[in-house]
C-alpha cells in the first residue's frame, strides 16, 4: 500500500491516532455504544476511519458533526464529493482524506485486509466495533496490545431481540428527520434531536426515502445517461427511460422491459443496465437469469430493435471501477460480458453501431475465437508472468495480441486485473 493523494489537512497524520475498526455483521441496535464512544472524545483526539460499510459511514458522520478531528481512508479515489459534513470539516480544517492505491496486482490478496493492515501499522491506538471472531480483522489484531473492544457477542444477542412497536412518527418528525438526513448529519444525531431508537430511525429513514436497491439502481442509470453525453451527441438519442416503480407485491409490466431505448443515427436499441458493488459468483442466476434474457429476446423480436446489457462493477452507482457491454442474445454468456469492457463512450457507440452493420444478433465470442485461437480461455500463471515482463518491455498491443493468440479486449482486461494499466 502507498499513498496515492491527499485531500486537507495533512498535519492529522503526524498527530497520536485511534483507529476505529469494525466488522459489517453488528446491527444497529449494538451502535448506541460506539457514538457513546465518540461522543465522549474531543478535539484533541484525532480518529482514523474507513467509509466501506453502513456502519462505518454513520460513524464518520458523527464524527464530524461532533467535529472531532478526523482522517478518512479510501481505496484509490474519494467520491462522496457531494457530502455535507465533509464540506464543512474540509473548510474548518478538521479533516483529512487520504487515498490508498495497491502495490500488488489486482488479484493477489484482499483489498481490504492489505489497507488494515497497513493503517494499524499507522496508528497508536485502536478501537473496535463488533468483531466478527471469523473475519480477517479479528486475526491483524491478534497479539496487539493497543486494543479496545466497544461490542461483543451479547451485545448483539440483546440487539437482535424485537423493541417495543414504536410510536407513530408525527409530520414534524419526519420533516426533521429528513432534513437531518440529508444534511448527512447521520443517524445519532437524529437519535438526539428526536430521541427514538437508532432502528427505529433506520427504518423510519429506509420508507421515506428509497430503497437501497432502487436507489443505486436510479444512481447507475444517471451515470449512463451522462456517460451517453446525449445533449453533445449529434447522432444519438434517448427515446424511452422507464422508472422502476411499485408497491408492496405489485410491479407494473414495464418494469420487466429495458431500462432505455435509444437511436443511434436513427437505428433504435434498447440498454438494461446493472450495477453491483462486486460481480456475483454465479452470474446468471443473480444478475440476469435465464427469464429475464427471454424476455429480452421476446421484446427485441417485438420491438425490431437489439438489447444490450451494460454493467457497472465496483466503486460506486454513479462511478463505478468497471463498466462492461455486451448485446443479449441467445448466445449470451458470462464470458462474453467481461471480455467486452469499455473504456470510452467512443468505443461503446462503435460497438453498439457493430450489432446495426450486422442486423442481426451478434456472435461476438465464436468470431473472435475464430480470429484468435485462446479466446477467452482461462489465463494460466505462467502466462500472466510472461505478459508482465513483456508489457513491461514495452510490447505493443497488437503484439501481444499476436503471442497470445488473443483479442484486443482480452489482452486489456487482463493488464488491468494484474495492475498494469
Amino acid at each position: 500500500m502507498r499513498i496515492l493523494r491527499t485531500i486537507g489537512n495533512n498535519s492529522l497524520w503526524g498527530r497520536e491516532k485511534t483507529l476505529f475498526l469494525s466488522s459489517k455483521l453488528a446491527p444497529v441496535g449494538t451502535w448506541g455504544k460506539v457514538f457513546e464512544w465518540i461522543d465522549g472524545l474531543t478535539t484533541a483526539d484525532t480518529v482514523v476511519c474507513f467509509n466501506s460499510s453502513e456502519f462505518e459511514n454513520e460513524v464518520l458522520k458523527t464524527l464530524l458533526v461532533n467535529k472531532i478531528p478526523t482522517v478518512l481512508v479510501v481505496m484509490n479515489r474519494f467520491r462522496d464529493t457531494y457530502n455535507v459534513q465533509v464540506e464543512y470539516a474540509l473548510k474548518e480544517n478538521r479533516l483529512l482524506i487520504i487515498e490508498l492505491q495497491r502495490d500488488e496486482p489486482r488479484g493477489k490478496g484482499a483489498t481490504p485486509r492489505l489497507r488494515n493492515q497497513y493503517v494499524i501499522n499507522q496508528v497508536q491506538h485502536i478501537v473496535c466495533g463488533y468483531i466478527n471472531p471469523n473475519g480477517s480483522i479479528f486475526g491483524l489484531l491478534a497479539g496487539l496490545n493497543n486494543v479496545i473492544h466497544l461490542l461483543n457477542r451479547e451485545d448483539l444477542r440483546k440487539a437482535a431481540e424485537p423493541e417495543p412497536k414504536p410510536c407513530r412518527w408525527t409530520v414534524a418528525e419526519d420533516k426533521r428527520l429528513l432534513r437531518m438526513f440529508y444534511e448527512d448529519m447521520g443517524i445519532h444525531a437524529i437519535h438526539k434531536a428526536i430521541n427514538r431508537p437508532y432502528s427505529t430511525i433506520y427504518l423510519r429513514v429506509k420508507s421515506l426515502t428509497m430503497n437501497d436497491e432502487v436507489l443505486k439502481g436510479r444512481e447507475f442509470e444517471d451515470y449512463v445517461v451522462d456517460f451517453f453525453d446525449l445533449p453533445n451527441s449529434k447522432k444519438l438519442t434517448l427515446n424511452e427511460w422507464r422508472g422502476d416503480k411499485s408497491l408492496p407485491g405489485i410491479y407494473p409490466e414495464s418494469n420487466s422491459a429495458p431500462d432505455f431505448v435509444f437511436e443511434y443515427d436513427g437505428k433504435p436499441f434498447a440498454v438494461e443496465c446493472k450495477w453491483r458493488s462486486h460481480l456475483p459468483k454465479y452470474i446468471e442466476k443473480e444478475l440476469l437469469p435465464a427469464e429475464r434474457v427471454a424476455f429480452f429476446l421476446q421484446f427485441s423480436t417485438e420491438r425490431r430493435m437489439p438489447v444490450c446489457l451494460l454493467l457497472g462493477i465496483g466503486g460506486l452507482p454513479n462511478d463505478p471501477d468497471n463498466l462492461y457491454f455486451t448485446h443479449l442474445d441467445k448466445e449470451f454468456s458470462v464470458e462474453t460480458l467481461l471480455s467486452n469492457d469499455i473504456p470510452s463512450k467512443d468505443c461503446l457507440m462503435e460497438k453498439i453501431d457493430g450489432l446495426f452493420v450486422t442486423a442481426k444478433p451478434c456472435n461476438h465470442m465464436q468470431e473472435q475465437k475464430a480470429l484468435y485461437s485462446n479466446a477467452y480461455k482461462p489465463w494460466s500463471s505462467d502466462d500472466d508472468a510472461l505478459l508482465t515482463k513483456l508489457y513491461k518491455g514495452g510490447t505493443s498491443i497488437e503484439e501481444l495480441m499476436s503471442l497470445f493468440q488473443r483479442n484486443r479486449g482480452g489482452i486489456a482486461a487482463r493488464l488491468r486485473k494484474l495492475g498494469l494499466t
